[in-house]
C-alpha cells in the first residue's frame, strides 16, 4: 500500500482519464441523467482532493504540509468546466463540494496532527512550516465559493440575455413577415422607441398594381378559390417587385402599393420601377394564359407609377404605428392606376418620371400620349406607354 502511495499522481491520473472515458462513452449513447453529472463532480473533486492529501504520505510530512500544495489551483479548472454546459447549477454545486473537500482536508490536518503548535497566526511560520493558519484556509474556500458564485450570476445572466436575443431573432422574423425587409430592420435597428411623425424626406417612386375584375371574379369563385387567386396573384406580384429592388408598402385588397428608394436609398428608383412593371406585365399575361389554358376566368392586372419627393415614415398613435408612405406622387399613381382604363392600356407613367427612368439607364422605347386629361389632375399630363 505504501508503494502504490508513494506514487500517487500517476494513479489519479488514471482513474480520472478512465472516470472520463467512461462518461464520454456513456454520453454518445444516451443523454446523460442530472444525478450522473452531480456523481461526476463529487468523484472529481475526491480524485483531486484525495491526491493533495497523500502529498503528506508521499513525502513524510505533517498533513498540514498538502495545505500549500500548488496542485489546488487545479480546483478551479473543474469548476470551470461546469460552465461549458450553460448550466449555472452544476458551477455552484462544483464550487460548493470543493470547499467542503478543502474543508474537510483542513479539519484532517487540524484533528489528526498531535502537535501542540501546529495552529499559527505567523503567516511567515506559516509559509516556512508544516502549520495551519486558519485565515488562509478560510481564505480558500471563500475564494472557491465567490468564483462559482460569479460565474454562476454569469451564465444566468447570459442565459437569460440568449433567450431574450432568440425571442427577438423570432420576433424581427415574424416582422419581416408583416412588413418588408427595409421596414423590418429599421425596426430592429431603432435606438430609441419609434413615435408617431419620424419619417424622413426621399425622392422615390410610387407603384400602384390592381388585379381588374376581382369583385367580379369573387362571385363567381366559391370563397377558397378566392382567396387563392388573391394569394397567387400577391405572391406573383410581390417577388417580382422585391427582385427590383421595391419594397411592398401595403396590401390593399386585390392591390398592391409598393416604393422604390423610400425605405432605402436608390440611385435608380425610377428605373427600377419601370423595369419592374416590365416584368409584372409579362408575368400577369403568362398567368392569365395558364389560367384560361387550365379552364380557369382570365385575370388582367393594371399598374401605374409616378415618381417624386416622398416623406416615408411612422403615422398613427402611441397604440399602433404603420410605416408608409406619403406625398404628391402616391396620389398620382393612383389616379394613373384609374387612367389605365381610359387610356385603354395595362399600365402607364407620367413622362417626367419616364424621362428619368431613361436618364437612370431604363432602355425601353415606350408610346408617349400628349396632354391627357387625367381624373383629379388639374393640368393635361404627356403619358407613357408601359404596356
Amino acid at each position: 500500500m505504501s508503494a502504490v502511495l508513494a506514487k500517487p499522481v500517476p494513479w489519479a491520473l488514471s482513474l480520472y482519464f478512465v472516470a472520463t472515458v467512461l462518461r464520454l462513452v456513456w454520453s454518445k449513447y444516451s443523454r446523460l441523467p442530472p444525478w450522473s453529472l452531480v456523481v461526476s463532480i463529487v468523484l472529481d473533486m475526491l480524485l483531486l482532493m484525495g491526491l493533495i492529501w497523500s502529498f503528506h504520505i508521499q513525502y513524510q510530512q505533517p498533513p498540514a504540509f498538502y495545505l500549500k500544495a500548488p496542485t489546488l489551483l487545479y480546483v478551479y479548472i473543474f469548476i470551470a468546466l461546469r460552465a461549458l454546459r450553460f448550466e449555472e447549477r452544476y458551477v455552484l454545486i462544483a464550487g460548493v463540494v470543493a470547499a467542503a473537500g478543502w474543508l474537510s482536508l483542513v479539519a484532517y490536518a487540524a484533528f489528526f496532527d498531535s502537535r501542540p503548535d501546529m495552529v499559527t497566526h505567523n503567516y511567515v511560520d506559516y509559509m516556512n512550516h508544516s502549520l495551519i493558519l486558519w485565515g488562509a484556509e478560510i481564505d480558500k474556500i471563500v475564494a472557491m465559493l465567490m468564483v462559482s458564485l460569479l460565474l454562476f450570476l454569469a451564465i444566468r445572466n447570459a442565459r437569460h440575455v440568449m433567450v431574450r436575443a432568440l425571442a427577438e431573432g423570432e420576433a424581427a422574423h415574424d416582422w419581416k413577415r408583416f412588413f418588408s425587409r427595409d421596414v423590418a430592420e429599421q425596426i430592429t435597428a431603432a435606438d430609441e422607441r419609434i413615435q408617431p411623425g419620424q419619417g424622413r424626406i426621399c425622392e422615390a417612386a410610387v407603384m400602384f398594381l390592381d388585379l381588374r375584375g376581382f369583385t367580379a371574379l369573387s362571385r363567381m369563385l366559391p370563397p377558397d378559390q378566392t382567396v387563392a387567386v388573391l394569394g397567387d396573384y400577391q405572391a406573383r406580384m410581390a417577388s417580382i417587385i422585391r427582385r427590383h429592388g421595391g419594397s411592398i408598402d401595403k396590401y390593399l385588397g386585390d392591390g398592391i402599393l409598393a416604393s422604390f428608394g423610400a425605405t432605402r436609398p436608390l440611385l435608380t428608383y425610377a428605373a427600377d420601377a419601370l423595369n419592374a412593371v416590365d416584368e409584372l406585365m409579362a408575368e400577369a399575361k403568362q398567368w392569365s394564359e395558364h389560367r384560361v389554358s387550365q379552364g380557369l376566368p382570365p385575370v388582367n392586372v393594371g399598374a401605374a407609377v409616378a415618381s417624386g419627393s416622398l416623406l416615408f415614415g411612422a403615422v398613427g398613435d402611441a397604440t399602433r404605428l404603420e410605416y408608409t408612405i406619403v406625398g404628391d406622387a402616391v396620389n398620382l399613381a393612383a389616379k394613373l392606376e384609374k387612367q389605365t382604363k381610359v387610356e385603354k392600356v395595362r399600365s402607364l407613367t407620367d413622362a417626367s418620371t419616364y424621362a428619368l427612368a431613361r436618364q437612370q439607364g431604363y432602355s425601353v422605347e415606350k408610346e408617349l400620349r400628349q396632354a391627357r386629361t387625367v381624373g383629379g389632375v388639374e393640368l393635361p399630363l404627356d403619358l407613357a406607354v408601359l404596356a
